[in-house]
């Protein structure tokens, strides 16, 4: 009932772990998986290691975080090393970044192996250099997934940035490169402010504001790609109840990642939103997930 299938890749539900909620160990993916996930995404990784910025880098809001992590990870050679002797029973999409569509290239041919999947991080709002400052055009975002299909023969998911004055545009500019779908959004560039210190909470100052707070705006942006694209668009953005994701499923989302309700409320929101939408299914006389999927679309 809750099977989907995105580029040859099957999920036994839509739901799917974003990249960067937890210190992404294969421990952790695989209890991901067990507690409800279809699927999972791994933490961003770059060229060379990185420790990414000091504390605080996470700011708590009463509706969502606000974030500015820098991108910390490994590199790839260590992530190579820890995952490639690793078996999963479910896919396993690796987050990729770099600065120039060469180097996304390079990544995913030296992680090929490994990955069911590539989920290329062209909107991380807070790294300079990387993400969002590559990403919010459409001619880079064309020129990096077309890098990495040359470089691959697995699918390739490109991750569109809110932070644009059109997103449809990214999202076509990808699709015209070969991707085989596109995920959106990523977090929306914010800000927090301590009023006794009088200066900004985040080391960096500016991060990503991510959770319920901005479920319409990426509930919008599900709404525009599915309306212009033809290759799958995965939502993601405050989802944190099964009335959330069947949004972004009438909305046209083919799959849906969730981050900050997983920080926020554990590893069992998985499965607490796939029962709520298997019950909305059979409730409102549905066989099957895929049915529901764009129908808001038509209205």
């Amino acid at each position: 009932m809750l099977e989907v299938e995105i580029s040859r890749i099957k999920f036994r539900n839509p739901l799917i772990l974003a990249s960067g909620v937890v210190d992404m160990t294969p421990d952790l993916l695989r209890r991901a998986h067990r507690e409800g996930a279809g699927g999972v995404v791994t933490k961003s990784i770059g060229l060379k290691p990185r420790k990414g910025y000091e504390n605080p880098t996470i700011v708590e809001l009463p509706y969502g975080l606000i974030n500015a992590m820098g991108l910390p990870n490994p590199g790839w050679e260590a992530f190579l090393e820890e995952f490639k002797g690793e078996k999963f029973d479910f896919p396993l999409i690796v987050s990729i970044f770099a600065g120039t569509p060469e180097e996304f290239a390079f990544l995913a041919e030296k992680l090929t192996e490994i990955a069911d999947a590539f989920e290329l991080n062209l909107s991380c709002p807070h790294a300079k250099g990387y993400g969002m400052e590559i990403g919010q055009r459409p001619e880079n975002v064309y020129e990096v997934v077309r890098k990495v299909k040359d470089a691959t023969d697995k699918p390739v998911i490109a991750k569109l940035t809110p932070n644009t004055d059109d997103i449809t545009k990214l999202g076509l500019a990808a699709e015209k490169a070969g991707a085989d779908a596109v995920s959106a959004i990523n977090t929306v560039k914010a800000i927090a402010i301590d009023i006794y210190a009088r200066r900004p909470i985040l080391s960096n100052k500016v991060g990503g504001y991510s959770g319920p707070g901005i479920k319409p705006i990426a509930l919008r942006a599900i709404y525009d790609l599915a309306r212009v694209l033809e290759i799958p668009v995965i939502g993601i953005g405050g989802i944190t109840t099964w009335q959330d994701a069947v949004e972004f499923l009438l909305a046209g989302a083919s799959a849906l990642q969730i981050g900050t309700a997983v920080y926020l409320r554990g590893f069992s929101v998985f499965r607490e939103i796939s029962e709520g939408i298997k019950r909305y299914l059979k409730e409102e006389g549905f066989r099957s997930v895929k049915e529901i999927i764009g129908l808001a679309l038509d209205v």
